[in-house]
């Protein structure tokens, strides 16, 4: 099951920067795996991995991101890159307590919110990005994103993007604390790719 919950927690930092790379390079996203990143970060207390994501299913275009990029013949560089960003900034995070506190009462104030708005409403999102530009943005490391200018400059895809990536940096949390490290990359990149694979098959017998 740990490595079940490690694959989980590492989809979940594929979907959020598989998301990135769409919205800074075409201005569109998946609508589905959008908001279950962005209840992944909502959801603070939940009883499982599995909870965290609000499913497997929800998780869906993480697992196969993973498995291209750490299973096929050729990765898309930038997607490892904001991935592997994210697990050096949660890295990084992990040393200020302090930081860390106040990211968690800036998403507890945005669950108010949701109660109030959509999953994905703007102000939600803009609030979300905030707190990443408060904390995250303030370390000497920053993940650098690439896309059309036009994207980039436009604040309503910037709030998705570093949404996106505080999302990410919290899956990279719940990796790290079902025991995942950066070893793992390389010295179980097999097995992860197995049960991922294994995982996406469930899925799809249950679709049927």
């Amino acid at each position: 099951m740990s490595i079940e919950n490690r694959t989980l927690a590492l989809a979940g930092m594929f979907q959020a920067a598989e998301l990135v790379q769409q919205i800074s390079q075409k201005g569109l996203f998946d609508q589905a795996p959008f908001e279950a990143s962005i209840y992944s970060l909502l959801k603070l207390d939940a009883d499982s991995v599995t909870d965290v994501y609000g499913g497997i299913g929800k998780i869906r275009t993480g697992l196969r991101v993973l498995i291209e990029q750490f299973g096929g013949d050729k990765q898309n560089v930038e997607i490892m890159q904001y991935m592997l960003g994210m697990e050096f900034l949660e890295r990084k995070l992990i040393k200020h307590p302090k930081m860390i506190k106040h990211i968690q009462g800036g998403i507890h104030a945005a669950k108010i919110q949701v109660d109030k708005h959509s999953i994905n409403h703007p102000e939600m999102l803009h609030n979300l990005a905030i707190i990443y530009t408060e904390t995250i943005s303030s370390f000497d490391y920053r993940i650098k994103i690439n896309g059309n200018k036009s994207f980039l400059e436009n604040q309503s895809y910037v709030d998705k993007i570093r949404t996106l990536l505080l999302a990410g940096i919290r899956s990279s949390v719940l990796w790290r604390q079902k025991g995942g490290h950066k070893w793992q990359f390389i010295l179980s990149r097999k097995k992860i790719v197995h049960t991922a694979k294994n995982l996406l098959k469930n899925l799809s017998a249950n679709d049927e």
